[in-house]
């Protein structure tokens, strides 16, 4: 992969974030554990080669060292905004190539996402794509060449959506990448793959297989 990717990721404040998954690990609070799960899907992206950047949009305060390390850029968000909002935002000004990932992707191989991002540089010239989400009716990454607009329409169904947009859907076998998580089914399913080190110190005992 021979072109540097900003990869922008939109973080809600914890308070507010994933409220399906609230009490999905008995005994640890809700706002450590969406912190867990944006921080290991931060880690995979920073090991991921030909990421430059990690744009994080967001006004949550919690962050802390994880918005202040090498690789990782903070924006704040803009007041009231969604989640489209923030990716929009985020991706304003961008001149290079750009990804929108989802922020709750606890399982994230590096690897899959840099041959997700390998296979967006080998497509079509001035094409959006996609990748759905392991149901297939959502989506985690959405990626823009450079002088093309994210255009994100990210929300239920938004495979739908990305595709009637003009974006090109990719295929590849990424289970890791494809995995987010929004309920405790879902954390469960992320843990069978292999949760990265912050979300699996809070798992420890509650998850069984």
């Amino acid at each position: 992969m021979t072109q540097p990717w900003t990869v922008v990721l939109p973080v809600k404040r914890l308070a507010n974030a994933k409220t399906r998954l609230r009490g999905g690990l008995p005994g640890v609070p809700h706002e450590e554990l969406a912190l867990a799960l944006v921080a290991d899907t931060m880690d995979a992206v920073l090991a991921c080669p030909g990421v430059a950047e990690v744009l994080v949009v967001s006004d949550e305060t919690r962050l802390g060292r994880l918005a202040r390390r090498p690789g990782v850029r903070l924006l704040p968000d803009v007041a009231d905004a969604d989640l489209n909002a923030a990716f929009r935002h985020g991706a304003a000004g961008i001149t290079g190539w750009v990804a929108g990932l989802t922020a709750d992707l606890p399982a994230l191989r590096p690897v899959e996402l840099a041959a997700a991002l390998s296979t967006t540089l080998a497509g079509p010239p001035g094409v959006r794509r996609f990748v759905a989400d392991a149901p297939g009716t959502g989506t985690v990454l959405l990626t823009a060449p450079p002088g093309v607009p994210l255009d994100p329409r990210f929300g239920p169904y938004s495979a739908v959506a990305h595709a009637a947009s003009g974006a090109e859907p990719l295929t590849g076998d990424w289970p890791s990448l494809r995995r987010d998580v929004d309920t405790a089914e879902d954390l469960a399913v992320a843990a069978r793959l292999g949760l990265g080190p912050r979300t699996t110190a809070l798992a420890a005992g509650c998850l069984t297989g």
